[in-house]
């Protein structure tokens, strides 16, 4: 397949935090469809300079501030495309349908149900994902103590996505724990995803699952439905593929610097991560020694955040 087409999508939102879409023309490819306004990239173009000319000809609104959020690689029948979405953090004017083609606001949780380009599916899903993603250590034998640990960090201001990661716990006790952490959880608006354990995950309808490399690479399919999150720990080129080819919704990799409790362990480092994450068609968080301080380089390097255990946790290593 020929090189593939860079394509610009700009993410703008209202006060009340809902997305708009344009619907796609008539005779256009995937036409009728809901999309983030846009377009392609020309030769001489940035992405940014590129989505500033596109806003100002189809929705007639100049951008302010523009920021990186995901860029997707996807091939469609005799086409492969890299989508950039970019965040308008802040524009002047007022968006209207330029070339006829209809808008709407939408909250992006209701984007699910809506017909989009499948290259844009991954865009929704890195809107729907904070940047931080807090990982518990190994529960200890305090279980209350643990627990209200568990309700300091979902408490956290942007904290909207925790695993719990108790490997070593007998089944019965898992189960309770995994109960207990849920019910904790949940009023925070905090999505709580079980380290490994399908069968649990789906028993006690937990928000999702995190798979380990090693269970991962045994799947074949996607373990759960659209309305539960699948995630997984991956560490090269062959597991990302395969994370892909089951369709999750985002990965974790790493280790980007050495971590905490085996400071001697290989690390990527920031540009073999951004090159590993680079193929991948999902948001991708980094993992290995970091803490929130490290967002920003996390974010050049096309992360969608950081990912950890002690920033999150205080007095554990990870």
């Amino acid at each position: 397949m020929n090189n593939p087409i860079h394509v610009v999508a700009g993410i703008i939102s209202d006060s009340a935090g809902r997305v708009l879409l344009a619907q796609r023309l008539p005779d256009t490819h995937l036409a009728g469809t809901w999309e983030f306004p846009g377009g392609k990239i020309e030769d001489s173009e940035s992405a940014e300079h590129a989505l500033r000319r596109e806003l100002h000809e189809e929705l007639g609104i100049d951008a302010g501030a523009i920021e990186p959020l995901i860029s997707v690689p996807w091939s469609y029948p005799g086409k492969a495309i890299v989508l950039h979405a970019l965040r308008v953090v802040d524009f002047s004017g007022d968006p209207r349908g330029r070339q006829g083609q209809a808008l709407r606001w939408v909250d992006t949780n209701d984007m699910r149900q809506l017909p989009m380009p499948l290259a844009d599916r991954p865009i929704v899903t890195a809107l729907r994902l904070p940047r931080e993603y807090a990982i518990t250590p190994e529960p200890t034998h305090d279980t209350a103590a643990f627990l209200e640990q568990i309700d300091v960090v979902a408490a956290a201001p942007g904290m909207r996505l925790l695993q719990l990661r108790a490997k070593a716990l007998p089944a019965h006790e898992l189960h309770a724990l995994a109960s207990a952490a849920q019910a904790r959880v949940k009023a925070s608006g905090t999505a709580l995803l079980l380290n490994g354990n399908v069968d649990l995950v789906s028993s006690l309808c937990l928000d999702g699952v995190h798979l380990p490399a090693a269970e991962l690479m045994r799947l074949h399919e996607r373990p759960l439905g659209a309305d539960r999150w699948v995630a997984a720990s991956c560490h090269d080129e062959k597991e990302l593929a395969h994370a892909a080819a089951i369709g999750v919704d985002f990965a974790v990799l790493g280790p980007v610097l050495p971590p905490r409790s085996h400071p001697g362990l290989p690390a990527l480092g920031w540009a073999r991560f951004a090159a590993l994450r680079a193929p991948a068609p999902f948001p991708v968080y980094a993992l290995g020694g970091l803490d929130v301080q490290d967002l920003p380089a996390a974010l050049a390097a096309g992360a969608q955040g950081v990912a950890g255990i002690s920033t999150f946790w205080p007095g554990a290593d990870q």
